[in-house]
């Protein structure tokens, strides 16, 4: 493999910036769809005349099932090794330890009270210490791996051979967007698509239906082809943000074309393994519609000229046509088909799991667009 040009040398202290810089916004994130995960619905929140920690002092539940201790202890298990990541290197060993897993308790504690409030929610002490338990067990393995990842690792001399020094939030958001395919979308890479929550709150906030779709539409009905042609539009321009994103990180030594094919692979087989658990093998690929596989044809071809165009100008392609999917796919109305859809899916024992995936989809476009607009690339030269 190439080395670095004279211009792409890193500094020695970059292996410390960077991995501080990735893990905390890798932290933040999982933090986030961890409450995300554990709030949903976020619907009906009621005083019930409880202290939010009263369900401490209560015994044990009765009812319980290894699925579900098994779920809290893995959930947490990456948030104790992140917290351990992001203190990386003023904080280390014991008091990593020691650190991480008191944060992994407040966490689940504060998680726990906010239930109380929660009418489809019950707060558990068996859950706060199966979470607890998930970030000790966490927060021990990231001091454990800690010399190995950080420090001397075979995927930090990658990372700083292929990635350019300010990659480390976009390592981040390109890693998290196949998982944002899990979740079902009205449009093949739809992400973002706001306006339905919204007119759902409105409507109980104001007690009358609310439909932010149909004003922008003016009520007006899309015929098959106009569907089609937003679908085709979503699609091309989704795909394309995320895949510039990607390159936009990428030095000039990076195998772009292998790294772009697999970050769609993974995207594609994301979304095709998930509708074939939540709905049924059958569907495993029924998202791949006349408008999508169109929208895909036109990313490639759009992809071709940008693979070696200058990384300023992929990340400027990458925020408009982010830009443009958001418009359309919040101004588009839901695909009738995929509502009919929907209707079948029983989210089960995975309420939490779909609750923080549907939050990754609607998040990933914001995200994305924070990066691309970060102040580094203003500061920070690139190579």
């Amino acid at each position: 493999m190439a080395s670095p040009t004279s211009s792409e040398k890193i500094k020695p202290s970059e292996a410390f910036t960077n991995a501080s810089v990735f893990a905390r916004v890798g932290l933040l994130v999982y933090t986030i769809l961890i409450v995300y995960a554990s709030w949903y619905p976020f619907s009906g929140w009621q005083d019930k005349g409880l202290t939010p920690w009263h369900y401490l002092s209560l015994p044990l539940p009765h009812y319980w099932t290894k699925f579900d201790v098994a779920a809290n202890i893995l959930a947490y298990i990456p948030f104790g090794i992140g917290v351990v990541f992001a203190m990386h290197p003023h904080v280390r060993r014991i008091f990593a330890f020691l650190l991480a897993s008191a944060a992994g308790v407040l966490l689940s504690g504060i998680i726990e009270a906010g239930q109380t409030f929660l009418p489809s929610r019950v707060p558990s002490n068996l859950d706060l210490f199966t979470n607890s338990a998930g970030a000790i067990l966490g927060a021990l393995v990231g001091v454990l791996l800690m010399p190995y990842i950080l420090e001397r690792s075979r995927l930090m001399q990658l990372r700083r051979r292929w990635f350019l020094h300010e990659a480390s939030r976009g390592l981040i958001v390109a890693g998290l967007w196949p998982l944002a395919q899990i979740y079902p979308q009205s449009y093949l890479f739809g992400h973002g698509q706001l306006t339905p929550i919204l007119s759902e709150w409105l409507s109980f906030w104001w007690s009358t239906p609310v439909d932010l779709s149909g004003l922008i539409l003016q009520d007006r009905q899309l015929t098959i082809e106009q569907y089609w042609l937003a679908e085709t539009i979503i699609t091309a321009c989704g795909f394309t943000g995320a895949l510039l994103t990607l390159l936009c990180i990428l030095r000039k030594t990076a195998p772009k074309v292998v790294l772009v094919v697999l970050l769609a692979l993974s995207a594609f087989a994301a979304k095709a393994l998930s509708n074939a658990l939540l709905f049924s093998p059958e569907q495993a690929f029924v998202w791949l519609t006349p408008g999508a596989q169109a929208g895909i044809l036109v990313s490639l071809i759009m992809l071709g000229g940008l693979v070696f165009a200058p990384p300023t100008a992929q990340r400027r392609v990458a925020a408009l046509t982010l830009i443009i999917s958001l418009i359309v796919v919040n101004a588009a109305p839901a695909n009738p088909y995929f509502v009919a859809t929907l209707q079948s899916w029983v989210q089960g024992k995975l309420q939490n799991f779909n609750g923080a995936v549907q939050f990754l989809g609607l998040a990933w476009p914001f995200f994305a667009l924070w990066f691309l607009y970060h102040p580094v690339h203003r500061k920070l030269k690139q190579t």
